[in-house]
């Protein structure tokens, strides 16, 4: 087994609305020190909603970031105190599309970037969809509601138009199914 860093100190670099950065000194295995840099972040939730008709939904949306528009399953941070992450899934699938689930499923929890972040992502499948969603998105998403049944989402990932890790995942799990 690999020991573990120890933190010595830490200092704030940046501290916003979602994001906490920090550069952390450590103490390696051999005894040496190195720096860390560290986003941590509150954690977040994917859901994997497939309908009756078996068709994935998926949102399209613009991310300053990476310059683009991408195409992913709905998704949201963790941000309101209390909430537990089952129940910030059943959210973000009614504010981000036109559905609502009567349940939620985890398939996997996972790190994003863990070599610089301590984002947790835990996805979820949906179960017992029903079009009848009136909650809205953010003020800041805008949001354009895609469906694709097996076929197009596999040509989608293979052709390179879903670059977003977390829609992969899911959407790999669903196409093994």
């Amino acid at each position: 087994m690999i020991e573990a860093e120890t933190k010595l100190n830490s200092r704030t670099v940046l501290q916003g609305k979602v994001l906490h950065v920090c550069v952390d000194e450590v103490k390696l295995p051999n005894g040496n020190t190195a720096e860390r840099e560290v986003v941590h972040h509150p954690g977040a939730v994917a859901i994997l909603a497939i309908t009756d008709d078996e068709k994935i939904i998926l949102v399209e949306q613009y991310r300053y970031p990476c310059s683009q528009t991408l195409l992913e399953i709905p998704a949201g941070k963790l941000d309101i105190q209390g909430e537990s992450p089952q129940q910030c899934a059943l959210r973000e699938l009614a504010e981000e599309t036109p559905y609502t689930a009567q349940s939620v499923e985890l398939i996997y929890t996972f790190y994003t970037s863990a070599g610089f972040s301590d984002e947790k992502l835990y996805l979820y499948q949906a179960h017992d969809l029903c079009k009848n969603s009136t909650a809205r998105a953010d003020e800041d998403e805008f949001l354009q509601l895609v469906m694709m049944d097996k076929k197009e989402a596999a040509d989608a990932l293979n052709n390179g138009r879903i670059l977003d890790v977390k829609t992969i995942v899911a959407m790999q799990y669903w196409l093994s199914q």
